[in-house]
C-alpha cells in the first residue's frame, strides 16, 4: 500500500527560528491528537552515534544499516544516497503518522511554510506550495503571515490544511 502521509516543509535560513517553531508546533498538534513524524535536513552532516557504543562499532565494522531497539525507542543508522527525497524517506521509514513535518527541503514539491528572521528575500520559494510566512515583520505576500509566537494560529492553519484522516492529501504541481 502506498504511503500517503502528507508532508509539510518548513524552510528558511540557518538561525531563523525553524527548529524552535517546529518544536512548539509539534507540541500543539500532538495535544490535538496528531501523530507527527519529523525529518530534519542537515546540510552539513551530523553524527548521532556515540563512539565506542555497540551500534557505532557495528557501523564502523561495515554494516550498511544498524538498528538499535529498546523497550520504547528505536534508532536507525543507515547509509543513504546523497539525493534521497522526502518521498523516499517517508515511504521507507515512516508509518502510523498523520503528518510529517520536514525542516528543510525547499526544492521538494510539498507545501511549505517560510520562516524568516529579517526579510522575506532570505529564502526563495518558487513553487505554488507556499502556505504561510512566519515573520515578526510585515511581508508583502498573498498567504497568511503568522507571528512566530502565535502557535495557535499556525496550528489552526496546519489542522485546516492537513486534517486527521484526510485520505487525499494535497498534491502540488510545479
Amino acid at each position: 500500500m502506498k504511503n500517503t502521509t502528507p508532508i509539510l516543509c518548513f524552510v528558511g535560513r540557518s538561525n531563523s527560528g525553524k527548529t524552535t517553531l517546529i518544536e512548539r508546533l509539534i507540541h500543539s498538534l500532538t495535544q490535538s491528537r496528531y501523530r507527527i513524524a519529523a525529518i530534519k535536513h542537515a546540510g552539513h552532516g551530523f553524527d548521532l552515534d556515540t563512539e565506542g557504543k555497540d551500534s557505532w562499532r557495528h557501523k564502523r565494522a561495515g554494516a550498511r544499516t544498524v538498528i538499535v531497539k529498546s523497550k520504547t525507542s528505536l534508532a536507525l543508522f543507515s547509509d543513504i544516497e546523497d539525493s534521497v527525497s522526502l518521498t523516499t524517506l517517508r515511504d521507507q521509514y515512516i508509518c502510523n503518522t498523520d503528518l510529517i513535518i520536514a525542516e528543510g527541503w525547499k526544492s521538494e514539491n510539498y507545501p511549505k511554510i517560510v520562516v524568516v528572521r529579517d526579510h522575506f528575500g532570505e529564502i526563495d520559494v518558487k513553487d505554488n506550495g507556499l502556505l504561510a510566512v512566519v515573520s515578526r515583520a510585515p511581508v508583502d505576500v498573498a498567504v497568511p503571515i503568522i507571528h512566530p509566537d502565535d502557535i495557535p494560529t499556525l496550528a489552526s492553519l496546519v489542522r485546516e490544511y492537513f486534517p486527521i484522516g484526510d485520505i487525499h492529501p494535497p498534491i502540488l504541481r510545479k
